[in-house]
């Protein structure tokens, strides 16, 4: 009887290893002491610090009045005063759900080769676009393996670099291999463009945006 379970229990553990994980609702409560008091699932507010987890929700780091938190292999900013957040769940790696913020643009956190980095979709921007300082901290060798452009600025015509991303991550869809430029002046915001959007079915709706991978 035992050796006849064995394989029931073996295809039972590997039916559970493959199911998607349960989303959780993920709420930011407040600010403390550079910590993050977060809500996961209902629970009492926790005070989390970047590189902690609570309830399997990790803080990737944190902010005046937001917080980048990391669950199932998908990132999503949470803010002060804004209805709860779905991180992981059974859509991971196919949709990702944008909110437009006050000005109408579409702003918010995700990772380019493993470090965290702040994006706004640009539909007509034809690449993504990094400025040099943030190029910089995310360790892209830019100069050493980028290819030398030039590219007209607001002080005249200045040297840029063009290179292959190896990831860009959104919520929790990653993309490999992805073209952008680096550009020699800073940016508020690295441009999420059309190298990364193309891949992508888009929707709106009011202030949400959907994207949803291509098969």
């Amino acid at each position: 009887m035992k050796r006849a379970l064995l394989p029931c229990l073996s295809a039972v553990l590997a039916l559970a290893a493959s199911m998607p994980a349960h989303a959780q609702n993920v709420a930011l409560a407040g600010i403390l002491g550079g910590k993050a008091l977060l809500v996961v699932d209902g629970s009492a507010p926790r005070g989390v610090a970047p590189g902690e987890s609570h309830r399997g929700v990790r803080v990737v780091s944190v902010g005046r009045d937001e917080a980048v938190v990391d669950s199932a292999g998908g990132l999503r900013t949470v803010r002060l005063g804004e209805a709860p957040v779905s991180v992981g769940g059974s859509g991971a790696g196919q949709r990702v759900v944008l909110k437009a913020d006050a000005r109408g643009h579409f702003v918010s956190s995700g990772m380019i080769n493993g470090r965290v980095m702040q994006y706004m979709v640009d539909t007509g921007a034809s690449t993504v676009a990094i400025g040099r300082p943030d190029a910089q901290r995310m360790g892209l060798k830019f100069e050493e393996e980028g290819q030398s452009v030039m590219m007209n600025t607001a002080n005249g015509v200045a040297q840029g670099w063009r290179l292959r991303l190896d990831s860009v991550r959104v919520g929790d869809v990653e993309l490999r291999g992805v073209d952008a430029i680096v550009t020699p002046q800073p940016m508020p915001y690295v441009l999420l463009g059309n190298s990364f959007l193309r891949e992508f079915q888009m929707s709106r709706n009011g202030d949400e945006m959907v994207l949803h991978k291509r098969r």
